[in-house]
C-alpha cells in the first residue's frame, strides 16, 4: 500500500493523511446512536455560512441531508451529481464540535474530497451528512470556490 500511496501524488495524499489523522484523533467519541429513539420528524437547527459570509439559520428534520436542505433554502450548494456520490460540488466545512459527531467518511467520499478545492480537515460532502439530533447548532460553511458548477445556468432541484 505504501507504494500506491507514494505513486498517488503529493497533495492529495497529504490531505488524505491529514484527514485520516484528524479522524483518528476524533476517535471513538463520535457515536450516533439514539436517532431511532427520536420522534419522527424531530427538528434540528443548523446554520449555513454562505460564500459571502452571511449566516443563514435553517431548520431541518432528522434524516435530511445537508445538500438537499441547503438547496431547499436557496443556498448555492450545487450537488451536480444529485447526491450520487460522483462529484465534489456539495463540499462544505463542518464546525469542529459537530465534525466529531459525524461518522468517518467512507473511501469514496474521501476520494471525491481530494478533488475539492480549498480542502480543510473539516471538509465533508453535504450529500453524505445526514441530520441527527447530535448536529443541533452545527455550522456548515460553503467554501469560497467550487469546481464543476453547471455552466448553462441549470440549478439542480432536490427530489
Amino acid at each position: 500500500m505504501a507504494a500506491s500511496v507514494a505513486a498517488a501524488g503529493g497533495g492529495a495524499v497529504t490531505r488524505r493523511l491529514l484527514r485520516g489523522a484528524a479522524r483518528g484523533l476524533r476517535g471513538a467519541g463520535g457515536g450516533g446512536g439514539g436517532a431511532a429513539a427520536e420522534p419522527e420528524g424531530a427538528v434540528v437547527n443548523v446554520v449555513f455560512v454562505d460564500r459571502a459570509g452571511r449566516r443563514v439559520p435553517v431548520r431541518g428534520r432528522v434524516g435530511d441531508n445537508v445538500l438537499h436542505l441547503a438547496q431547499r433554502h436557496g443556498l448555492e450548494l450545487e450537488g451536480a451529481c444529485e447526491a450520487s456520490l460522483a462529484c465534489s460540488t456539495c463540499h462544505v466545512y463542518v464546525s469542529q464540535p459537530h465534525l466529531d459527531r459525524l461518522p468517518a467518511p467512507d473511501e469514496r467520499e474521501d476520494d471525491l474530497l481530494d478533488m475539492a478545492p480549498l480542502l480543510q480537515e473539516s471538509s465533508r460532502l453535504g450529500c453524505q451528512i445526514v441530520l441527527t439530533p447530535e448536529l443541533e447548532g452545527a455550522e456548515f460553511t460553503l467554501p469560497k470556490v467550487t469546481r464543476n458548477f453547471y455552466v448553462d445556468g441549470h440549478v439542480p432541484k432536490p427530489h
